[in-house]
């Protein structure tokens, strides 16, 4: 999973994304732009991204709630699409196919089988009036041709793989009658019914307590492990993403600010927004009640975003080109962290790169 790097315009240049294996990437966007059509003008949520995937891989997309990245999902999944209202533009490929140029029902046919996702909230993403094992007997019968019996035996099978108990008797329950934490389970036994290439996890961890978060995302890694599953893991807490992912990408204002090795990034960040994100995360070896940093200010209104780094008038390190001229993704300075890239005029370390 390499990344592709951008010029000043954002605009990606060619690369294999493969890390030198020769085999093509599962998942390649370049240049990827989702647009929302308002009375008062389009708002970019994502703005020129570019990244790829490779089979049995994990990227970790971080930033704050806002910058895009729950709609960069959906837009790679092909749920949201070139429409009335919105514009979407670049290219989307998994498995070789071009994600915005099929048809509503060559995209559906993708779900299941290619990728799958898990939505933030569990209980919005059942029926509260289907039984859990209707919900994924129907995937099941849509996507794999199962019969009723088959497809109600594969059901429970799911269920058990994804450590519910009682499998048999959850597949006849309704969501309501399952704890937060199972309900997860389900949307995740949902995803891999069909047992599908690419995964996108958005914010599954979401309004659950701390102990079933880990059990989810614990979860979650050993069945990709597993079934070699490729998984993009959406997430506002770096906490969560920095044991479980190959690669991050830190998105904000709708833009790819970092994209590096997860050990690089959390270890050196080079972007401003990246470094104050995570020091902002509490540690155990600071004294009690220390004040953690918080970055000053708010995002820009994506209806007319600044001129030059989206970043800049909350950076403590802006400059009057800041202001001006929007900085691409550019390679990390020495060799040290080959393939990491960062967009910011000033980064983080370069002085001392330089100077190795």
């Amino acid at each position: 999973m390499t990344p592709k790097r951008e010029a000043a315009t954002t605009a990606p240049a060619p690369t294999d994304g493969t890390r030198g294996t020769g085999a093509p990437p599962l998942l390649d966007a370049t240049d990827v732009r989702t647009a929302f059509h308002t009375p008062h003008g389009a708002v970019r949520a994502v703005d020129g991204v570019s990244l790829t995937l490779s089979e049995g891989e994990t990227l970790g997309i971080v930033g704050e709630s806002g910058s895009g990245k729950s709609v960069l999902g959906r837009t790679l999944m092909g749920l949201i699409t070139d429409g009335p209202g919105t514009t979407v533009s670049g290219t989307v490929r998994i498995g070789g196919r071009d994600v915005h140029a099929l048809t509503p029902a060559g995209r559906r046919a993708l779900w299941g089988t290619e990728v799958a996702m898990v939505f933030q909230d569990p209980m919005t993403s059942l029926n509260p009036v289907k039984k859990t094992g209707t919900h994924l007997s129907e995937s099941l019968r849509l996507h794999l041709g199962l019969g009723r019996a088959d497809a109600r035996d594969r059901a429970v099978d799911l269920l058990r793989q994804v450590g519910i108990p009682e499998p048999a008797r959850r597949a006849g329950q309704y969501p309501h009658e399952l704890s937060g934490g199972m309900r997860q389970r389900v949307v995740i036994a949902m995803a891999l019914a069909c047992g599908p290439r690419l995964l996108i996890a958005d914010e599954p961890t979401t309004a659950l307590d701390v102990t079933v978060q880990k059990q989810i995302l614990d979860l979650l890694g050993s069945l990709a492990e597993e079934l070699r599953m490729a998984t993009v893991l959406i997430s506002h807490d770096l906490a969560t993403v920095a044991g479980r992912t190959d690669r991050v990408a830190v998105m904000y204002a709708g833009r790819l600010v970092e994209y590096a090795d997860t050990a690089a990034v959390f270890d050196r960040p080079r972007h401003p927004y990246s470094s104050a994100l995570i020091a902002s995360i509490p540690r155990l070896d600071l004294p009690p009640h220390t004040l953690l940093p918080a970055i000053e200010g708010r995002p820009p209104n994506l209806l007319h975003p600044p001129a030059g780094c989206r970043f800049a008038p909350r950076c403590d390190t802006a400059t009057d080109r800041c202001t001006t001229e929007s900085p691409g993704l550019t390679a990390y300075a020495g060799e040290r962290d080959a393939g990491g890239l960062v967009a910011c005029h000033h980064p983080l370390g370069a002085a001392e790169e330089a100077a190795v």
